[in-house]
């Protein structure tokens, strides 16, 4: 009995340590040499190099800051309407099945299909090789995902709140912005951290619709090349530096997130 219980820990532990393994890896590639970044030693050397590299030489520190505000803005910008869209279909069945398999329908499209389409609209508009044009695209392909999160999130709100406030007065958008919205504060929560999230994370679009200042993380990561060869040390500092705020977010927000994950699948 003890070994059945022993066995399956030891699996996951093992299992464990191969997933972690990676990531605990290009965080010791980001702390050594870049000539002995290949050696199959723990920590040949110690240094602080390949940060402050990043951070003064080439332009990722302004590729921090673009994705920082393209995925935030998108994030704003995006939000509430994912909020009214995802409202009034959980409320009013607005359009029926069909608009919510087109929502849904369009977050299936693979970026590569209407990455053309989308550079000769913003082309047309002005805003390739800007951070604002970004910030746009990734609030239009984050909008369905968003809508159909916080959809499922106010169909966990009883509906009887929304009754009584409309029985002491208020019109159906008050109940919605005074009722509806704070109670699911969870939910708009970890939906906002999903958000950031994929737009923090998006190469394609950065990649088409930027320009040498406007490039975002991603991009900037990619551009980490040279005649010698990949700087596979930089680039390590570059992924720990991106995956950070990821990890401060959810680190600070857990609790939201967790519930507001887990609020529109309790009826």
């Amino acid at each position: 009995m003890r070994m059945k219980t022993i066995v399956p820990h030891i699996i996951l532990v093992l299992f464990a340590c191969y997933i972690a393994l990676p990531p605990l890896w290009v965080l010791r590639t980001s702390f050594v040499p870049d000539s002995v970044a290949y050696q199959p030693v723990l920590m040949p050397e110690f240094t602080w190099e390949n940060y402050v590299k990043l951070f003064t030489e080439g332009t990722f520190a302004r590729a921090y800051l673009n994705s920082f505000i393209a995925s935030a803005g998108a994030t704003i910008l995006g939000l509430p309407l994912a909020a009214m869209t995802g409202y009034a279909f959980a409320r009013y069945r607005t359009g029926g099945q069909i608009s919510r398999f087109v929502v849904l329908a369009t977050q299936m499209l693979p970026p590569v299909a209407i990455i053309l389409p989308v550079f000769a609209l913003f082309r047309m508009a002005g805003l390739t090789n800007s951070v604002t044009g970004l910030m746009i695209a990734y609030a239009a392909i984050n909008l369905p995902f968003l809508t159909w999160i916080l959809m499922g999130f106010f169909e966990g709100v009883p509906v009887e709140l929304e009754w009584a406030a409309q029985v002491d007065g208020a019109t159906v958008w008050e109940a919605f912005w005074k009722i509806v919205m704070p109670v699911s504060l969870p939910g708009i929560a970890a939906a906002a951290v999903l958000g950031f999230i994929l737009a923090w994370n998006e190469f394609l679009f950065a990649l088409i619709l930027t320009g040498p200042t406007t490039a975002t993380i991603p991009v900037a990561l990619a551009g980490l090349q040279s005649s010698n060869g990949v700087q596979i040390a930089e680039i390590s500092a570059g992924v720990i530096m991106g995956i950070l705020p990821m990890l401060l977010a959810s680190r600070f927000i857990q609790r939201y997130l967790v519930r507001g994950l887990t609020f529109g699948a309790v009826k």
